[in-house]
């Protein structure tokens, strides 16, 4: 797995890079990818999304091709983008949700946090309280979009927005939590690990 960070970015360049890499991917011309990014601010829109779920129009509003509904990016948000081909008993959208929330736990319990599941929601949650968002595209079985955990994140923004379309949903942030700023390069290594750590769990488990 390769990792690219590319450190603060706008939303469409990062966007152009992952498919870029995931048509690459497709073709069997690269391996899988890991980027890692902060965007500048932006609010984002998914396929199910809906104008309504904007509450205060002050930052640019994009629309999407992920899953989801509404959520905003920011700097102090921790992306993670996965560029990974889904190959036989892999190819379960579900279950690669599934992974994505899995990462985020492991992720926050290297902190002393720990999450719980919400039916029929997905995400990151922590004491009733969403912490990590995740929608994901997938086009020849190659997967794109994925992760974002609050760490540093300024969360007024979210105000501006019915997070994921939830009427009342709270925000929280690894800050907030734990009352203190989080380093953002340890909070990148402690990802990317995790990231390498689980995928590799994944690929032994599949091969037994």
């Amino acid at each position: 797995m390769k990792v690219l960070d590319l450190g603060r970015t706008d939303f469409s360049d990062a966007y152009r890079l992952q498919r870029e890499r995931a048509d690459k991917l497709a073709l069997g011309a690269c391996e899988d990818t890991l980027i890692i990014t902060e965007h500048n601010p932006i609010i984002t829109i998914g396929r199910t999304g809906s104008q309504q779920n904007i509450l205060k129009r002050v930052i640019d509003v994009i629309h999407t091709d992920r899953g989801g509904d509404v959520t905003y990016h920011g700097p102090g948000q921790l992306i993670a983008y996965p560029i990974f081909k889904l190959e036989n008993e892999s190819r379960d959208i579900h279950r690669f949700l599934e992974f994505l929330e899995e990462i985020g736990s492991a992720f926050l319990a290297q902190y002393g946090i720990f999450t719980e599941k919400r039916p029929g929601l997905r995400g990151v949650w922590v004491d009733g309280k969403k912490i990590g968002s995740i929608g994901i595209g997938v086009k020849r079985w190659v997967t794109y979009h994925g992760l974002a955990m609050n760490i540093n994140t300024d969360l007024t923004p979210f105000s501006f927005i019915r997070p994921c379309g939830i009427e009342g949903v709270e925000i929280t942030s690894l800050k907030s939590l734990l009352q203190r700023e989080i380093g953002m390069d340890d909070a990148k290594n402690r990802l990317i690990s995790t990231f390498k750590e689980i995928s590799l769990l994944a690929e032994t488990v599949s091969k037994n």
